[in-house]
This record gives C-alpha cells, structure tokens and sequence, in this order.
C-alpha cells in the first residue's frame, strides 16, 4: 500500500505544483471548483444521499454559490477579494465548531432523522469557504501561487510526517493514549507531534522561496501551526463520516489514497486558517 501510496503522489505533486505555479487565478480557481465538486459529491455518499437527481441538485446548489460570489465580486476595476475573505472567516467559524462534533460522536449518526441535512451543511461550510481561501491567497500580492503552495505544503507535509512517524513512534512516547480512538484509532499523538514538526518545517521553507523575510518566520511558524491543527480537525471530521456509514475511504479514484475527499480533507480546514493568518499577521 505503501508503494502505491508513492507513485500515485508522485504522479499527482508535480500536476499540483505545476498547476498552481503556472496557472493564473482564474483557471487555478475553476480547476480547483472540479476537483472540490467531485469531492462534495463523495461528501454526499458519506451522508447516504443515493437519489441521483437529489445529488445533482445539491450539487448544482453549491456550484451556484461559488458561481454567485464570483459574479458579486466583480467591480469596475476587476475583482474585489472582500467576499472571499469573509467566506473564508466563516470557514474557520465552522471549523471551530466542527471540533465541538468531533467531541460528541453519537450527534447526527442516524440517518433516519434529521442527520442528513447537519451534514450536508457541514459539507458546504467545508467546501466552499476552502475555496474562497484558495482563490484569496492565489491572487494575493506578491507571490500569491508560492504563497498557496506553502500552504498546500505545509498540509501535505503534516499528513506525511504524521504517517511516519506514527509508524515508527506511535504508542512509544504516549502508551496506551490515542489521539482520538474512537472517531480513527490508527491516529497516534506520536504521529500528531511528527505531523506539526514537519508542517512547520515545510512552512519555514517555502516561506523563505515565497518571499518571507527572516523577521516573518515567528508568524509563518505560528500560522503553520495553526494550519496542522485544523487540518487534523479536518481530517478526524471525515473520519468521523465515515465511521457514521461503516467505510474505510470516501471513494477509489485514486489508488492507494481512497477518493479525493480523502486528500483534500486536510486542505478543506487548512486553507481558510492560513489565508486570515496570513493577512492579519502580514507575511
């Protein structure tokens, strides 16, 4: 699995960074709408939506959105980034909020009452606003596409280091302690500290190659920080969802890695943290 897991990130990485490196804000921010759609659709699975038309309904409901504040947010000299930044605010809200759900398993587990509709607004809170994150630092100035790249890094980086160094560590430092066993049991605080070592580490570095200057490196760690953190949250929230219906990954379109709410998971709780970060602390 392993080995899987490697060559599909081998082939999908230099895609990533070549699109947000290379593409400009408009074409970065309508790919990345196909890629989140695709995830929101996985996200109704989750949430044991199976009428196609009511899933498509749904679906065109969150794209309309996107659609909207893209259309409000045009002025006479282009685009305002304003509703974007306050999407973003309300993702990090939402979050801080999901951190509560994760501390109450039970809460919307039955599908046979009013669950569904809990979870297909988590859904929206969590796609859209990581969208609106996206599109705000990508057209930041300057630098914007190394910025998004450090914090795509920095999620990346987490999730890879926590991977590791739970395998090799997990259980060794904490015996006997999970970080949250009963939403994912593999997850280890040994992996959780080797995830928050490595996310601030990679987020020191691009940093630096985004343009960061060495007094900015204290914010850059603290925000980076923060991004690991929610990610996790991000992360534990899925998990969640799929604990709720009994399946180990939110699709297979990518092999070795589940479906695509399962790498974006972290980015979708990242995201909206790391662009407020970055703009109040102004690196």
């Amino acid at each position: 699995m392993t080995r899987t897991r490697l060559l599909a990130a081998l082939v999908m990485t230099p895609l990533a960074v070549a699109a947000i490196l290379l593409m400009s804000t408009p074409w970065l921010v309508a790919v990345a709408a196909v890629l989140f759609m695709i995830g929101l659709w996985e996200w109704f699975d989750l949430a044991e939506i199976e009428d196609t038309l009511s899933r498509a309904v749904l679906l065109i409901a969150n794209l309309a959105v996107m659609v909207a504040l893209v259309w409000a947010s045009r002025s006479s000299s282009g685009y305002t980034l304003v509703l974007f930044q306050l999407v973003s605010v309300i993702g990090v809200a939402w979050w801080l909020l999901a951190l509560l759900w994760l501390g109450r398993y039970e809460f919307a587990s039955d599908h046979d009452t009013h669950a569904r509709v809990f979870k297909l607004a988590a859904g929206a809170l969590s796609i859209i606003p990581a969208w609106c994150a996206l599109a705000w630092i990508h057209a930041s100035q300057p630098n914007g596409h190394r910025w998004l790249l450090t914090a795509l890094a920095i999620v990346w980086a987490a999730d890879s280091g926590a991977y590791f160094a739970g395998r090799k560590f997990g259980g060794r430092w904490f015996p006997g302690r999970k970080l949250a066993a009963r939403i994912s049991p593999n997850k280890t605080i040994e992996g959780l500290l080797g995830g928050i070592a490595a996310g601030i580490l990679v987020g020191i570095g691009f940093a630096l190659f985004s343009g960061a200057q060495l007094s900015q490196l204290p914010a850059v760690s603290v925000i980076a920080l923060a991004a690991v953190l929610f990610s996790v949250v991000g992360d534990l929230f899925e998990s969640l969802l799929k604990r709720h219906v009994g399946v180990k990954d939110s699709g297979n379109l990518i092999p070795g890695h589940g479906g695509i709410l399962d790498r974006i998971d972290g980015v979708l709780a990242a995201l909206p943290v790391f662009a407020i970060g970055k703009a109040v602390l102004g690196f």
